[in-house]
């Protein structure tokens, strides 16, 4: 699992574009939201294309969102129990 959230966090760097941070700079445990990465909800819905394309998980409720997304580590154990890729 230590492998995903290493994944996770390149990815989110990558997809949502963000220069000044490194993986090193991304605790596992932090919110991606508010204090933590200071995401917004356009990055939100960018992470639920990143569930889909990497990993196969379609978010039937966006709203879910909200716990899945809450930190890597979260989002690192949801993808573990759903993933299809």
């Amino acid at each position: 699992m230590d492998n995903l959230r290493e994944e996770l966090k390149l990815k989110i760097i990558e997809v949502l574009n963000l220069e000044d941070v490194s993986p090193e700079d991304v605790a596992i445990d932090a919110p991606l939201f508010g204090g933590g990465l200071g995401l917004d909800s356009i990055d939100a819905l960018e992470l639920i294309v990143l569930l889909d394309k990497q990993y196969g998980i379609k978010l039937a409720d966006p709203k879910k969102g909200k716990e899945i997304f809450e930190s890597i580590d979260t989002m690192a154990s949801y993808i573990e129990q759903h993933r299809t890729k």
